[in-house]
C-alpha cells in the first residue's frame, strides 16, 4: 500500500523534525522545507495527501501559501501558529484551512489530527470513479463529487470549509441546526469559543448565493437557533 505523503513548511527545523519524526513513525512519507517560497513551490509542483503550514514564515507567509494552494488544489491543509489570536484563526480557516493549531501543540495530536483530515478527505473524494454525486435546490446546483457550486448556470468559488457547511446544510433542508452543531459537524472539533467560524462562514455563503443577504431565500437565520437551508 502507498504510503501517505506529508509536506511540512516550518521555519524552526527542531521542530519540524520533531514533526516528521512522529509522522514517519506512524507510517507516513514526509518532506520539508524550511521557508515560504520554497514550501510554496514544492506544494504547488509535487502531490501531496496533506500539507502543515507554519503561519510566520521567511519570504512568503503561510496566508499567501495557504491561498495559492487552494487556488489550484483541494489537498488538507493544517495551519500551525504561536499566534492565539482569533482573528488569525478565522482569516486562516476563511482562506480554506481545513484546521488551525496553536503551539505549543503535543506531536501526538498533530498525528491525530492528520489522521482524521486523511480519513475525512478520503471519504469526501471516493474511491473509484462515480457518477458525479449533485444536489440541485431552485438556482443553486452543487456537484459534490467536483466539489463545485453554481448558482443560477454561473460558477461560484468556495473555500473548502464553505463548501463542506452548504452541502450539509443542502443535504438536510429544512432542518434547524444550531452554530454548535455545525461546527462541531463540519470542524469536527469539539472547541468552544470558536462559534463565530460558523457566523464568518455562512455570511460568505451569502455572499456568493443570495440575491438579496439582507433576505435570504436559501440560508434562513432561525432567531436564537441557528440556521436551516429553506426549501
Amino acid at each position: 500500500m502507498e504510503k501517505n505523503r506529508i509536506l511540512i513548511v516550518e521555519d524552526e527545523v527542531a521542530i519540524a523534525e520533531l514533526e516528521k519524526d512522529y509522522l514517519e513513525l506512524s507510517g507516513f512519507e514526509v518532506e520539508m522545507e524550511n521557508t515560504g517560497d520554497a514550501g510554496l513551490e514544492k506544494a504547488l509542483k509535487e502531490e501531496f495527501n496533506l500539507i502543515i503550514l507554519d503561519l510566520m514564515l521567511p519570504n512568503v507567509d503561510g496566508f499567501e501559501i495557504c491561498k495559492q494552494i487552494r487556488e489550484k488544489k483541494n489537498t488538507p491543509v493544517i495551519m500551525v501558529s504561536a499566534k492565539k489570536d482569533d482573528i488569525d484563526k478565522i482569516r486562516g480557516l476563511g482562506l480554506g484551512a481545513d484546521d488551525y493549531m496553536t503551539k505549543p501543540f503535543s506531536p501526538s495530536e498533530l498525528v491525530a489530527r492528520v489522521k482524521a483530515h486523511l480519513a475525512r478527505y478520503e471519504r469526501l473524494i471516493g474511491s473509484g470513479v462515480q457518477k458525479n454525486e449533485i444536489i440541485e435546490i431552485r438556482g443553486i446546483k452543487i456537484d459534490k463529487t467536483a466539489r463545485r457550486v453554481y448558482v443560477n448556470g454561473e460558477e461560484k468559488s468556495f473555500t473548502t470549509k464553505e463548501f463542506d457547511l452548504l452541502t450539509f446544510l443542502a443535504q438536510n433542508p429544512n432542518h434547524v441546526f444550531t452554530k454548535e452543531e455545525l461546527f462541531q459537524k463540519i470542524w469536527d472539533m469539539e472547541s468552544i469559543g470558536d462559534i463565530a467560524t460558523v457566523t464568518v462562514h455562512i455570511k460568505k455563503i451569502r455572499e456568493k448565493i443570495e440575491v438579496n443577504t439582507s433576505r435570504p431565500q436559501y440560508i434562513e437565520t432561525i432567531w436564537g437557533v441557528g440556521y436551516r437551508f429553506k426549501v
